[in-house]
C-alpha cells in the first residue's frame, strides 16, 4: 500500500504516445546529458501518475527540481514537437548576465600569442604582462578592446 502525502495536488501532466516514445528513446541514449535524462524521467514518472513526492523520493532529488521540471514541461507541451524538440524543451534557461564577448577562436589566439615569446611581436621585454598581452591583442586585431585584468583572468582559467 503506498504512502499518501499532503499537500498540493500538481498539475496532472499527460503525454501524448510521440512525446512518451521520444522521452523513454531520449532517456536511454548513451550520449545524452545526465541532467536531460534525469529531466526526462521526471516528466515520464509525472505521466505514469506519480506525484511529486513520489517521484523525488525514487529519483532522489528534491521536489523543488520535480515541481520545475513539470511545470516547464506543462508550459511548452502547447508547442508541437516539430517546432521544439525533446532536447530544446529539456534544456536550461539561458542564464541572466550579458553575453561572453570573447569567441572560442579569439581565445585560442590569445593562448597561441601567450605562448609566443614577446620580442617576435616586436616586443622589448623577455615575458609577457597582462598589460603587453591586452596591448598586443589589440594591436593584432584579436580583438577590438580588453582590460589586462580580464586578459589575465582568461589566461589564468586556462
Amino acid at each position: 500500500m503506498e504512502k499518501k502525502t499532503r499537500g498540493p495536488k500538481a498539475t496532472p501532466l499527460h503525454l501524448s504516445q510521440e512525446e512518451r516514445s521520444q522521452l523513454a528513446k531520449y532517456e536511454k541514449r548513451d550520449s545524452t546529458e545526465q541532467q536531460k535524462a534525469l529531466r526526462a524521467r521526471i516528466i515520464l514518472a509525472a505521466d505514469e501518475g506519480q506525484n511529486v513526492s513520489q517521484t523525488a523520493l525514487k529519483l532522489q532529488i528534491v521536489k523543488d527540481t520535480v515541481r520545475l521540471w513539470r511545470r516547464r514541461w506543462i508550459a511548452l507541451q502547447a508547442i508541437s514537437l516539430a517546432d521544439l524538440s525533446i532536447a530544446e524543451r529539456l534544456a536550461d534557461l539561458p542564464r541572466p548576465g550579458a553575453p561572453a564577448r570573447i569567441t572560442a577562436e579569439q581565445r585560442s589566439q590569445m593562448e597561441a600569442l601567450a605562448c609566443e615569446k614577446p620580442e617576435a611581436g616586436g616586443r622589448p621585454i623577455s615575458h609577457w604582462t597582462a598589460q603587453e598581452l591586452a596591448d598586443e591583442m589589440i594591436q593584432r586585431k584579436i580583438v577590438e578592446q580588453i582590460s589586462p585584468r580580464h586578459a589575465a583572468r582568461l589566461l589564468k582559467r586556462r
